[in-house]
């Protein structure tokens, strides 16, 4: 629950205060039960690969499978390099073998576009959309092989539904979705290949990723051998057939099992506010409070064009002022004040998407410190506005 700061006046501060004020991107806040003692049963200073690692590494991908509904005959491991690893491990192992269509909506769709086209130098028909924007999903056709994200971390704007997906489709879909993942309900059965991080939606620390296969995928690896060479951090097969180790907690490299152990922690939690329901419902309702803000304040707007593609997670906002001349200048300070503040961390856009604020609103946030958030945007944008006026 927010917390009040005694002594401050309405007509200067606002009087609560979020109680956390983790709203960062990436890593996001923990989960609100986090405390660093119940990850003492990490086993620290054991080998991964002991009975006792493995158990846990098992059971992190045993309840990945459960938390998120994923099917019995889809594959889930554990990867390096957080999603980024995941996606390039995916990229790097299955295209080629037909034309794939890249769609970018953002910085890290445009960076697997860079991939696909400058370092794997495939035929990629590239499609794009401006920041706020994603592209004509009817225009996409999928027996092609398809690379998109579903959720723009860097643009607050998400994918509205698999629909645009052939149930019949000759392509593979590969599907970055680390900041969909436990807060937007993935179509599994449209998707071949979807990758996320441990450090979004459940608050996970940094560093590794999570790679999800459909049989569709499995045949694909088993059936087409890439023309580059592979490193072996990416190599999903050994001998012409799938590496199952992978997907039973035999990591390519050493994963940290302080993470893993705090994985664990945030599938727990995720199961006591009713899984993947109870986590889109929370994440939905963060959305809904800086909604309604923005409903009632014109010199705000979200950054999505749209409200059927806007994000739940990473929502970004613009500042449309007139007074406003220098955007990028303007928001820094907002940003920088309330972080002066100690109510609110790290909600500035990222470095590449047009200037503005970004607010995490993934199920680990409560409602009421976004709430209590929102006066303290208000507060800071007319700080700001009469500093302006002060160097007129």
């Amino acid at each position: 629950m927010a917390i009040e700061t005694p002594g401050t006046r309405p007509d200067t501060k606002p009087v609560a205060v979020p109680a956390n004020p983790r709203f960062s991107s990436g890593p996001c806040a923990k989960p609100p039960v986090f405390d660093l003692s119940k990850l003492a049963d990490a086993p620290l200073g054991r080998s991964h690969r002991a009975a006792v690692g493995k158990a846990k590494l098992k059971a992190a991908i045993d309840g990945t499978r459960e938390v998120l509904g994923i099917p019995d005959d889809y594959k889930v491991g554990i990867v390096p390099a957080s999603d980024t690893g995941a996606v390039e491990m995916a990229m790097w192992s299955l295209l080629g073998e037909r034309k794939v269509e890249m769609l970018a909506w953002e910085s890290f769709g445009a960076g697997w576009v860079t991939d696909a086209v400058k370092q794997l130098k495939l035929e990629a028909e590239v499609k794009t959309a401006e920041y706020g924007e994603i592209v004509n999903l009817d225009g996409v056709d999928t027996d092609n092989d398809v690379v998109f994200t579903w959720n723009g971390t860097t643009s607050g704007v998400r994918v509205p539904d698999g629909d645009w997906i052939k149930a019949d489709r000759q392509g593979l879909t590969i599907c970055d979705a680390t900041s969909a993942a436990f807060a937007q309900d993935l179509p599994w059965d449209k998707l071949d290949v979807v990758t996320f991080s441990w450090q979004k939606v459940l608050g996970g620390e940094a560093a590794h990723g999570m790679l999800v296969l459909s049989p569709r995928a499995v045949e694909r690896l088993e059936s087409y051998t890439p023309p580059w060479p592979m490193p072996k951090i990416f190599r999903l097969t050994k001998g012409g057939k799938l590496n199952e180790g992978i997907f039973e907690g035999a990591t390519i490299n050493t994963p940290s099992m302080l993470a893993v152990e705090d994985y664990l922690l945030a599938l727990d939690w995720a199961r006591s506010v009713g899984g993947l329901s109870g986590l889109m419902a929370r994440a939905d309702a963060n959305t809904k409070a800086v909604a309604d803000f923005v409903g009632t304040h014109e010199w705000v707007e979200f950054l999505a064009k749209d409200p059927a593609t806007a994000s739940n997670t990473s929502v970004c906002l613009k500042l449309t002022d007139d007074r406003i001349s220098d955007g990028a200048a303007f928001a820094k300070a907002v940003a920088k004040r309330l972080e002066a503040e100690d109510v609110a961390f790290d909600i500035g856009a990222y470095r590449d998407a047009p200037p503005g604020l970004r607010i995490w609103c993934g199920g680990t946030v409560e409602t009421a410190d976004v709430a209590a958030l929102m006066p303290w945007i208000e507060w800071a944008f007319n700080a700001e506005i009469a500093a302006l006026s002060e160097t007129v």
